[in-house]
């Protein structure tokens, strides 16, 4: 079962980007962030016609959430994060598939640092870290997958130096995220490469892609049920060489001997 998550960075301006990527990697899931679509915006026979079953979330000019399903049923648990009823920004989708308890995730950017930009960041972190501690309770298997916009390391942007005093590389954050993790969560790309640089964002401005200038900051976690089953991990970083493409490239996990 092949997985993915690929912050497309606006659905329709980049259909035709999603689409050609569905068609030659075919992966059987596939988590989107910031469609930047409202929900009415989202173009649902385009995917269908691509062959994928779809839930998602939409919000006009910002953020939105997505789970696709290639030929297989999505069985919808919620489309907020839980713990602060005022939140309006559509940032998460859950789902289960082929018995699969996925979370789609778009975490906060947090810039300008400090502000209450930063602090709604901090306050989203924990209460994924609540809601995440909440599903290892339940002992099944979970993936928690999407754009995080947490640096974890290091070894994870190409110039660590200039990212100190930015909201994805912030002590604070990072450590917030290693909090997560100590929960009993996988990074699966560090799984298979946990020495390798490897890269998921690449920005538009002075050539950053073509420099490799990148960052590392979409993230698959997996609970304990998956991990042994995790055989396969990469990032199609050639879709961010195609034209009018994200400034982000599909990233994917394989896994084997589901029930």
């Amino acid at each position: 079962m092949k997985i993915a998550t690929y912050n497309v960075n606006g659905v329709n301006g980049r259909l035709p980007v999603l689409l050609r990527w569905l068609e030659e990697a075919k992966p059987d899931v596939v988590c989107l962030q910031e469609l930047k679509a409202p929900q009415e915006k989202f173009p649902e026979q385009a995917i269908r016609e691509a062959g994928y079953n779809v839930i998602w979330h939409g919000q006009k000019s910002w953020n939105g959430v997505a789970i696709l399903a290639r030929h297989l049923d999505i069985r919808e648990f919620g489309r907020v994060l839980p713990g602060d009823p005022e939140d309006t920004h559509s940032r998460y989708i859950e789902a289960s598939i082929n018995n699969i308890h996925i979370g789609c995730l778009y975490l906060p950017n947090g810039n300008p640092v400090p502000g209450p930009k930063f602090d709604y960041k901090l306050k989203w972190l924990q209460r994924l870290a609540n809601h995440a501690q909440e599903l290892l309770n339940k002992n099944i298997p979970v993936i928690l997958t999407g754009d995080y916009n947490v640096i974890p390391t290091e070894l994870d942007v190409y110039k660590p130096e200039r990212w100190v005093d930015d909201a994805l590389f912030r002590p604070e954050v990072r450590m917030a995220f290693s909090d997560l993790m100590t929960q009993g969560w996988t990074d699966a790309i560090r799984q298979l490469y946990p020495n390798e640089r490897i890269y998921t964002f690449w920005d538009y401005f002075r050539n950053a892609y073509g420099r490799d200038a990148g960052l590392r900051i979409d993230h698959f976690l997996l609970s304990p049920q998956l991990v042994e089953k995790l055989v396969a991990a990469g990032v199609d970083r050639y879709v961010r060489g195609w034209e009018k493409t994200s400034d982000h490239a599909p990233v994917w996990i394989e896994l084997r001997d589901l029930p």
